[in-house]
Parts: structure tokens; C-alpha cells; sequence
């Protein structure tokens, strides 16, 4: 048991929802609507950002089934077993407050970046089965969530280059040339932030083919990483040997990336090179393709393959929650057996959603089962 005593309070369609003796597998069953994703969104949001569907927070809090806003703050909770003391984990809204999300563990305020020191979130979902075909946006946020888990200070680092990214943005679109100092001191801030981005990537990437490597290549087809960098920002080789001073190394050397690269900015009026153009790329181990090129069966079992490799590590780390939406209804038979065995050595708590048991009987004996119908939920396993 990773999370328990979890309580939904005006979110999306939950009014009020409470699931207790969670198990290592937990599975939410219901037709279609009735808020079974709506519970992983909520889990979701145990993790820095904005959740698995990266909703606006006006969109979460309850609403009739004609979209028109019941309750303008929303409240989630659930305590989570870590050491001898459970800690209760908490994120909400206030009515009062709609555009500020409050986050607090065991009563104490704290930042929403600091919630991966408590614990690691990751999920798969039928919209990421697109990934490989999107923009490099999706799979950059993709490739931010795996390195998070395994490094906590991810989220501090991507807050602090995009600040700092901001602020020169507007330093250079401002309508007076900006003081020279100011601006240097701004694109070194970047450059400190951005290489810690571009090692924490590179770092997670390796172990993770590290891992895949180890894996057969069926049922889930093996995939290959590689983090693309954009254009001449190509500095993110940390000299290891070396520590502090290879780090600095790095970071002088985007610093001068993003000073040569002044008068190119300023007439785009954003920063073009860095870590936030970074992109993750895939091939099928077998056959050298682009992920991107494969079929989609082949992409989602790459996807899934990445899933699994990446709760191995993560979950050695801190608590892993693992959030698996429609799983079920997008592998066949011989890769869903496959899945559900090797997610029994991932020591993740996982959350399933399904319209029916049937096609997850091989871990009925072993879960949690909760019935979900127009936003209730009873446990009925």
C-alpha cells in the first residue's frame, strides 16, 4: 500500500468520494463517464504540474452533467505510508481562491514542486498513445515526468529556468535596449537551471536504456532513447570526472549560447535554443525505425515497455504510484498477461480503470476492486 484513505471533495463529477484499504492493485470499474479517470486525475495531482489531463484549475472543481459549475473549489486527500507514520498528503482550491492551488502534507503548507520528495506519479493514458506522432511539447512534459521520480529537484530546476527564461523574453522584447549586466546575470541564471534540466534527462534516459537492454524484445517491443537538444544549446555532456567544475563548464558554455543568440531572439521575441526545446527520441530496438514510423502496436508496446523499465527505477526511490487508464482495452491477451506479471515486480501501488473485470481476472485475487457510477464509488472487492 502506497496511498490510502483517499477522499474526493467536489471534483469533477465526485462530490464526495472515499476509497479506503487500497491495496498494491487497484482497479476502477464502470461504464464509460461514470469517473473512473476522473479518480486517477485526482491521484495525478500528487505530482507537480497540472495532472494527467493537464487541465486548467477552474476545470476540476464538480460540475452538473450540463457543464455549468456547481462549486468553484475542489479538495483531495489521502494519506500516504511512508515509514512508521503515515503522512496525509493534501491539494485543493478555496471558492474563495479559484486560481491558487494549495498543497499541504500532514496540515504543513508546501510548494507543489516539493510533492515528488513524497512521492513519484507516473501514468499511461489511450491520449499518450499518441506521443510519438505529437509535437515535441508532449513528449518533453513525457520525458520531465520520468526524470522527476528519480529526481526530485527536476521540478525545482524547470520553476527556476523558466523564470529566469521569462524574464529575459521580456528584457529583450521590452521597448528599451536592457542594461547588459542584467541581462547576463539573467541568461546565467538559465544556463545553470537549463543544464541541470539537460543532465537530469540525459542521466535518466541512460539508465533507462540500461534497463530496456536487459528486457527481451516480446512481448512489449524494446525501444531506444535519446534526448534531441535544440540547435547550437548542445551542452548538456557533464564533465562527471570532473563534478562541480564540469557543471560549470556546461553552464558557461549555454551561457554563451544564449548570449550569441541575442539579436536572433529579440526578433522572435522568445528564446529559440535551450533545454525547453529539448525533444525525446524513440526507435524500435529491433529494427534502428523511428518510433514515430512504427505501427501504433508497435508504438504502444514501446510506450508500455518504457512505463515498466521506468517504475523498476523509480519505484527503489520513494512510493510509486503508477496510473494505468483503459489499459486493458488497448493490448491483447498474451501482452496484457505479460504487463500484469511484470507489474507484480515493479513494487508500484498500481490503478487500473476498466468497463468490466473480466479481462484483469489474472489480478482480481490480488486487488482492490471499486465500482464507480456517476461519480460515486463503492467498494465492492
Amino acid at each position: 500500500m502506497v496511498l490510502d484513505r483517499i477522499q474526493l471533495a467536489n471534483f469533477r463529477n465526485h462530490a464526495a468520494s472515499r476509497l479506503d484499504g487500497t491495496g498494491r492493485f487497484n482497479l476502477l470499474v464502470g461504464e464509460n463517464g461514470a469517473g473512473k479517470t476522473n479518480v486517477l486525475e485526482a491521484l495525478s495531482l500528487f505530482a507537480p504540474g497540472r495532472g494527467m489531463r493537464r487541465a486548467e484549475l477552474a476545470e476540476l472543481s464538480r460540475q452538473d452533467p450540463l457543464g455549468d459549475l456547481v462549486h468553484q473549489g475542489f479538495a483531495i486527500g489521502a494519506d500516504l505510508a511512508s515509514g512508521q507514520t503515515p503522512v496525509r498528503l493534501g491539494t485543493m482550491i478555496d471558492a474563495q481562491r479559484p486560481g491558487r492551488r494549495i498543497v499541504r502534507a500532514s496540515g504543513a503548507p508546501l510548494p507543489a514542486s516539493r510533492l515528488a520528495e513524497w512521492v513519484s506519479v507516473s501514468w499511461l493514458t489511450p491520449a499518450m498513445d499518441r506521443l510519438f506522432a505529437e509535437g515535441p511539447g508532449a513528449r518533453r512534459r513525457f520525458t520531465d515526468r520520468l526524470v522527476l521520480a528519480l529526481r526530485p529537484e527536476h521540478a525545482s530546476n524547470a520553476t527556476r529556468y523558466d523564470r529566469a527564461m521569462r524574464e529575459r523574453n521580456r528584457l529583450l522584447t521590452a521597448e528599451h535596449r536592457p542594461d547588459p549586466v542584467w541581462l547576463e546575470a539573467i541568461e546565467r541564471e538559465m544556463a545553470i537551471a537549463g543544464c541541470a534540466l539537460m543532465e537530469g534527462r540525459q542521466d535518466t534516459m541512460a539508465l533507462l536504456n540500461a534497463a530496456l537492454s536487459q528486457l527481451p524484445d516480446a512481448p512489449f517491443a524494446r525501444p531506444d532513447l535519446a534526448i534531441r537538444t535544440s540547435g547550437r544549446a548542445d551542452c548538456g555532456n557533464y564533465d562527471r570526472e570532473n563534478g562541480r567544475a564540469g557543471s560549470a563548464a556546461a553552464a558557461e558554455a549555454l551561457a554563451k549560447v544564449f548570449a550569441d543568440s541575442r539579436a536572433r531572439d529579440r526578433a522572435a521575441g522568445r528564446t529559440l535554443a535551450g533545454p525547453h526545446r529539448d525533444d525525446l527520441y524513440v526507435t524500435m530496438s529491433a529494427s534502428g525505425r523511428a518510433a514515430a514510423e512504427c505501427s501504433t502496436g508497435e508504438q504502444k508496446a514501446m510506450l508500455i515497455a518504457i512505463i515498466l523499465a521506468h517504475a523498476q527505477l523509480a519505484a527503489g526511490a520513494r512510493p510509486l504510484v503508477l496510473l494505468l487508464d483503459e489499459i486493458a482495452a488497448h493490448i491483447d491477451p498474451a501482452r496484457r498477461e505479460a504487463l500484469f506479471d511484470r507489474l507484480h515486480g515493479t513494487g508500484a501501488q498500481i490503478w487500473m480503470t476498466g468497463t468490466e473485470p473480466e479481462p484483469f481476472a489474472a489480478i482480481l485475487p490480488a486487488a482492490s476492486v471499486w465500482q464507480v457510477k456517476a461519480g460515486s464509488v463503492e467498494r465492492v472487492r
